[in-house]
């Protein structure tokens, strides 16, 4: 037995023996595990786990009771629903940043809900007689508007069909007299003539009836509306083009004027997500129609008719709620950001909740939730809530977490439906769960699939015996993805300075993690190394790396390269790393672990820090040993096989070692005279 193996089994021993690295998540509180290892025991009516369910008992989720609020249905957001409740009260604005599916547009309809009862209104555009091309505005108290439009429009049809009467008579009359007269031809032609006279002449009473823009019910609550990604004419409101602009063939200015989301908001909440991709000039209007609780009408084209076109300032009182992911803020107008934030709350969406009774009741109202919204699929049962509820705690990334994407979790829910209505069972189960997670599986990882099977067909990805200047690392793709990342290090003389030269796309962050490592390397080789080159290379990264997770992957291979020690293929590592030797927490743990175990590695070295960070998937719990490390001298001692044990054992004494400074004079302390 070398030491690999010697140090492997006390790891194995010290760190998984009762449980805990990788069997950690609900089958800590649920009973033991089935025939099938992937799929865990359903449980019985007597064996219920009250506990695990946060204290609730059910049959099937159709058992629990929904609140008809929407504000009461959110998850794990109080810090966000105490908030919007205070917002709704005072009518304050809010911005919420946070990752997409945290519950950010659910907030932003429940504040409608929850906004004082007013009084709505509607808004009506009248022609202007003086300015055919500045049409007036006019505020009716709501369920008015329409009874104005038809009022008016009755009165033109009155004095329309009078006038056309009087025509009649006047033609009947032309055609009489030009029979008796013998003038038939002479008469025609004076009919068709006072036809056209009479046309031409008369006002178009039609057109003058007044156009209603933004419409309510008097019995309506706040309006919402959701302004996403809507352009410049659909935000402001916009005035449509007319083709035909003379001739007695031209629409009324007052007739194509269009009310934007702004204004359909009046006294209502306007919803913006991902506001950062808001033109600037947009955002620069909303400010002002922000401050000024009005915003005129105008033609967002200059190549349209409508652009001469300019209504009376138009009310736009409306709340804004603005969302966005972390790097929003960076894309937003300054001035409007500081109006939000003088005028109102900033709220940062967290990720992950305390893994608690509590909350575990709340994912459970949850998954009811998603079957009575969805409304096409059967209610879980106990088995399959367990089971979600596992993965919730596993997509949070964190021990003692429970993930609040929701969005994504929702998905998970509505697909393990879908094979349970497919299967014509009356209640979704762990099963239909379980096999839910193989088919609902994000575009990364099933690329991440495709990749691990490429790289063993042309041998990229390694998995046996040791090589030199050769380290299997390992990456997060996308969110919820892992990958095996190959680097390779070689050592050649230098002709200047010597230098650490990294291939692969690296950004700033995994640029900084090389640098970095340089002066572990130094310490340890214990030679100048200004005399040669080192060269790394991320094999595979089309796309670029970012962050310093590879930096123990990177140390080691180089240090394989300089001393030309063997790397254990077998082994995947995983790790951010000081310049002191410490190994450093990193994110996504877990698909990282999966991902080596996908790819046949059996070991894999992360961070302790890390450890309970660990909820893999059942069906990889016997594939891979992790161990946990907190210095580098782990690491090596794990991955490297070194010919020299002694010596090799002394290079790595020299990391832990640290320059003495002297210590200062101290200093005489000075006495009153």
């Amino acid at each position: 037995m070398n030491d690999f193996d010697t140090a492997t089994d006390s790891a194995d021993g010290a760190h998984m023996g009762n449980a805990p690295v990788i069997s950690q998540g609900v089958e800590e509180l649920s009973a033991p595990a089935r025939e099938d290892p992937n799929v865990p025991k359903i449980f019985a009516s007597d064996e219920f786990d009250l506990e695990l369910f946060g204290g609730m008992r059910f049959d099937t989720t159709a058992d629990i009771i929904i609140p008809p609020s929407l504000i009461d249905q959110v998850i794990g957001q109080e810090h966000a629903v105490e908030v919007i409740k205070k917002a709704a009260t005072q009518r304050r604005h809010v911005m919420m940043i946070g990752s997409p599916g945290t519950g950010k547009s659910m907030l932003a309809k429940a504040m409608a809900e929850l906004l004082p009862k007013e009084e709505m209104q509607d808004i009506l555009t009248y022609p202007n007689a003086e300015d055919n091309n500045n049409p007036i505005i006019r505020v009716v108290p709501a369920g008015r508007g329409k009874e104005i439009v038809a009022a008016h429009r009755t009165e033109a049809r009155k004095r329309v069909s009078s006038r056309n009467t009087m025509l009649m008579v006047i033609i009947l009359g032309v055609i009489v007299f030009a029979i008796f007269s013998g003038q038939l031809i002479m008469g025609l032609l004076v009919v068709l003539m006072l036809f056209f006279v009479f046309k031409s002449m008369m006002p178009r009473d039609e057109a003058m009836v007044p156009k209603l823009i933004v419409s309510n019910k008097p019995d309506s609550k706040a309006p919402f509306v959701d302004g996403t990604g809507t352009h410049a004419g659909a935000l402001l409101g916009d005035v449509r083009h007319d083709p035909f602009q003379s001739g007695g063939l031209e629409t009324p200015s007052h007739d194509r004027v269009e009310a934007g989301a702004i204004h359909r908001a009046h006294k209502g909440v306007l919803f913006i997500d991902e506001i950062n991709t808001l033109e600037l000039p947009s955002q620069q209007s909303l400010l002002t129609a922000l401050q000024e609780g009005e915003f005129p009408i105008t033609g967002q084209s200059e190549r349209s008719s409508g652009a001469m076109v300019r209504t009376e300032n138009v009310p736009c009182r409306f709340i804004m709620i603005a969302a966005g992911n972390l790097d929003a803020m960076q894309g937003m107008h300054p001035a409007l950001r500081s109006r939000i934030r003088g005028y109102g709350y900033e709220v940062y969406m967290g990720e992950t909740m305390d893994d608690t009774m509590q909350n575990r009741a709340r994912l459970v109202r949850f998954i009811a939730q998603e079957v009575q919204n969805d409304a096409k699929i059967p209610h879980f049962d106990p088995s399959a809530v367990s089971e979600i509820l596992r993965e919730a705690r596993r997509r949070s990334g964190r021990k003692g977490h429970l993930t609040l994407k929701l969005r994504d979790l929702g998905g998970l829910v509505r697909v393990a439906g879908d094979l349970a209505r497919q299967a014509g069972d009356s209640a979704t189960t762990m099963k239909h769960v379980v096999d839910a997670k193989q088919i609902a599986r994000s575009v990364e990882d099933q690329i991440s699939d495709e990749y691990i099977r490429r790289t063993r067909d042309y041998d990229l990805t390694i998995v046996e015996g040791n090589l030199v200047g050769r380290v299997n690392g390992l990456a997060v793709v996308g969110n919820d993805a892992g990958s095996v990342l190959p680097i390779t290090a070689e050592v050649t003389p230098s002709q200047g300075a010597g230098a650490v030269i990294a291939t692969g796309l690296l950004k700033e962050i995994a640029q900084e993690s090389i640098k970095n490592v340089s002066a572990l390397i130094k310490k340890f080789s214990g030679t100048d190394i200004r005399k040669v080159d080192i060269h790394v290379q991320f094999i595979g990264t089309y796309n670029g790396v970012e962050g310093d997770s590879a930096s123990i992957t990177v140390a080691t291979a180089v240090i394989s390269a300089l001393e030309n020690i063997p790397v254990r293929q077998a082994v995947a590592m995983t790790g951010s790393l000081s310049v002191r030797g410490d190994v450093l927490p990193i994110g996504g743990v877990t698909y990282k672990i999966e991902a080596a175990a996908k790819a046949g590695i059996h070991t894999v070295i992360i961070p302790q820090s890390n450890l309970d960070d660990v909820l893999i998937e059942e069906r990889y719990k016997q594939m891979v040993t992790i161990l946990p490390v907190t210095r580098i001298e782990e690491v090596l001692r794990y991955a490297l096989v070194p010919e020299d044990t002694e010596a090799f054992e002394k290079k790595l004494s020299m990391i832990g070692k640290h320059m003495e400074i002297p210590k200062m004079p101290a200093v005489a302390e000075a006495t009153e005279a």
